[in-house]
Parts: C-alpha cells; sequence; structure tokens
C-alpha cells in the first residue's frame, strides 16, 4: 500500500499525514470502526475524507457531512505538543499492540507519559468506587506484586479500586485510561495521582484534550481498559456496575477474566461472585493471575508496527433497489450483519458498503458485535 501515513515499519508519521489521521476521526460520524474501513477502502486518511461527502449524499444525508476542519486539527496537535502529549496513531509501531488487534481500536491515542508503558504486558484491575477499605488494600496489594513481576497495571483512574491499583503500582509502570482528555484530572482528588502516573507510567485517551467525562464516555474508556490487558481482575463490584462492562469487554475481546469471591451480605461482591458462575476465573492473589497468564505473556516480542492488507478495490454502487432492500431490512432493534445478508441475497460487499455509508449520513447506528439498528426521528409533539 502506498503512502508515507500507513506505511509498515515507519517509526513517526509525517506531521501533514498525522492531520489527516486526525481530521478524519474527528470528522461527523466517522467513528474507530468506520475509520478503520474507511482507510481499508481508500489506502489512506487524506483519499478518505475526500470521499466521504459522497458517501454521506448516496445515503440520503440531508445536509453536507462535517468534516474536520485542518485548523481545528491543527489546533489539537499544537495544544498537545503544548501539554507534553503525543498524538500516537494506529499505524505506529509503538500503538500497543494488543489494542491495534482490536476492530474498534482507537486511530489516534492521546498519550501523557512514557508510550513505552503500553508495550509491557497488562493486567486491568477494576472495581467499585465505593469499595470497602479491605478491598482497596487487596487491590493495592495485587497490583504491588503484578507490578513487581514486570506487568504493568492498566484502570481507569476512578475513586476506590482503581485509585487504590495505580497507588499500589506506583512508582512501576501503570497505565490510566481516562473518559476525559488526558488533561482532565477527574476526580479531581487524584491530581498528585495523575502526576504520579504521568512521570511513572502512561496516562491515555482517545478523546481530545479539554473533553470533560461524560457517561456515555465510560463504556468507550472500558473496553480501551480490557483491550490493553491480557486480562482483567475485578476486586468488588454490585450487580450493576462500569465494572462488569469491562469484564463483559474482556470477555468479548478474547482475554482472561478474573473475580475475587466476597461475602453475599456485601452488595460490593455480588457483581464478582456472578462473574464467578459465569466462569471467570477465582483469584487469592497475584500469583493465581500470573498462573493463569504465563503462555499469553507477550513482552519482548517485536511488533513491527500497523500491518494494514493491500488497499481494497471499492465496491460496486449499490442500485436504489438494492439500497431500499438494505434499508427495509433494518429497523430498531439491532440486526447482525450476516442476517442482512442472507436475507438481503446481496454480496457482502454491497451490503457493508450501504451500511457504511448509511452511518455516515447519521441514518444507522453500530452496536456491538456487528449488529445494526436504524435511527427514527421522534414524533413530533402534536402540543
Amino acid at each position: 500500500m502506498s503512502g508515507d501515513e500507513i506505511k509498515p515499519k515507519r517509526d513517526f508519521l509525517t506531521d501533514a499525514a498525522r492531520l489527516d489521521w486526525l481530521r478524519l476521526i474527528r470528522s461527523e460520524n466517522v467513528g474507530p470502526v468506520v475509520f478503520r474501513q474507511l482507510l481499508e477502502r481508500y489506502g489512506s486518511p487524506a483519499k478518505a475524507l475526500e470521499a466521504l461527502p459522497e458517501l454521506a449524499r448516496r445515503a440520503g444525508a440531508k445536509r453536507k457531512i462535517r468534516l474536520c476542519p485542518p485548523e481545528e486539527a491543527e489546533a489539537e496537535a499544537e495544544a498537545a505538543a503544548r501539554a507534553g502529549v503525543r498524538l500516537l496513531a494506529l499505524c505506529e509501531p509503538a500503538y500497543p499492540a494488543l489494542l491495534r488487534a482490536l476492530d474498534d481500536a482507537p486511530p489516534v491515542l492521546a498519550v501523557l507519559g512514557d508510550p513505552a508503558a503500553l508495550a509491557l504486558d497488562s493486567v486491568g484491575i477494576v472495581g467499585a468506587r465505593n469499595a470497602s477499605a479491605n478491598g482497596r488494600r487487596f487491590a493495592g496489594r495485587l497490583a504491588a506484586d503484578i507490578a513487581g513481576a514486570g506487568l504493568a497495571v492498566t484502570s481507569g483512574m476512578a475513586r476506590g479500586i482503581d485509585t487504590a491499583a495505580h497507588r499500589g503500582a506506583l512508582p512501576r509502570p501503570t497505565v490510566a485510561v481516562l473518559a476525559g482528555g488526558v488533561d482532565i484530572i477527574y476526580p479531581p482528588e487524584n491530581d498528585a495521582l495523575h502526576a504520579e502516573i504521568a512521570e511513572n507510567g502512561a496516562i491515555i485517551s482517545e478523546l481530545p484534550l479539554g473533553t470533560v467525562p461524560q457517561a456515555r464516555h465510560f463504556p468507550r474508556r472500558n473496553r480501551l481498559i480490557s483491550g490493553l490487558s491480557l486480562g482483567v481482575a475485578v476486586v468488588e463490584a454490585a450487580k450493576r456496575s462500569g465494572s462488569l462492562i469491562t469484564a463483559r469487554f474482556a470477555g468479548d475481546q478474547g482475554r482472561e477474566v478474573f473475580a475475587v469471591p466476597g461475602s453475599p451480605l456485601d452488595p460490593r461482591a455480588a457483581g464478582c461472585n456472578q462473574l464467578l458462575r459465569d466462569g471467570a476465573t477465582l483469584i487469592e492473589s497475584a500469583a493465581d493471575i500470573l498462573a493463569s497468564l504465563g503462555a499469553l505473556r507477550r513482552t519482548g516480542r517485536e511488533d513491527t508496527g500497523f500491518d494494514q492488507a493491500p488497499e481494497r478495490p471499492i465496491p460496486p454502487e449499490a442500485g436504489a433497489t438494492e439500497r431500499a432492500d438494505i434499508e427495509e431490512l433494518l429497523g430498531a432493534n439491532p440486526i447482525l450483519v450476516d442476517d442482512v445478508v442472507r436475507l438481503s441475497g446481496l454480496p457482502v460487499a454491497v451490503v457493508n458498503g450501504v451500511l457504511l455509508e448509511l452511518e455516515l449520513a447519521g441514518k444507522v447506528e453500530r452496536h456491538p458485535g456487528n449488529r445494526f439498528a436504524r435511527l427514527y426521528k421522534a414524533p413530533a409533539d402534536p402540543l
């Protein structure tokens, strides 16, 4: 494949190529999966940016899709440089290999601290924000022993178990994955911890600098905690807990899931006990985790960078009848792409092409498991 911006084994992108990567992922309706599909189809972010307006128009977009302006990307890159933040693209060798393998890996990561921490084998440790004293103590001891064995500890820098895990790992490498910009300290009382992690490990986010954490950002953050890790350990978690979302992502990504058993009288143990019933590995110490992960250790293996497949031929534009058939199969409830292919009788390439255009036009929404649902406007208020 041609183009400096995606050439394998290149240490760094050119400044112009990095801005194209940033512009594409910051453009309207372009998420990580769409980004990767566009890159595979067009060969470079620059060519994909040129194609976006026409792709959205084909799907019936009511207005022109918003492309991230060059000056906006330049401002973000300049702000990152002033803050000592590196914008690391998916194609660069320093990008974490485990994360790169995911279909929804962020095309650009903001990294505050040392990117080398991302190359270490990692174990995620997550749990309740309102953790018990014993839970925090256990998480800290677990993290210290894992870090002492040469692995990084990855967590979300939230109150409770996350904070205890980061502190237990320090001063050895620990990675904090944030649900806002890497420059936004959340919770505010973790300002000293934020500085220590930046000094001894890395703080990362897929969101622009200055982004304030919002509820919808946390599941996205959780998939990165598990995606960076060989396995995820849940120390304390209620039945409805973000930690269980992280554990579910871990299972979907082929990672190991570990859980600490707890008293049935403590609501903070209900989530862990459920994970154990569902097949998670019971742990009582770091030794249990290290023994389970022994064959999966990757430290020391060479990662040659972005192993992109050759540029694919652009599929033929779907006809009006084919497009209508595909849209008719989509409803408010998510449907598997495989089912759309089977029911429509159309080639996979045609179906994927139409779904990509519909997503760019803001007419469908992608759901986990390669499923799509149609987006409907709310009915007008009769009053």
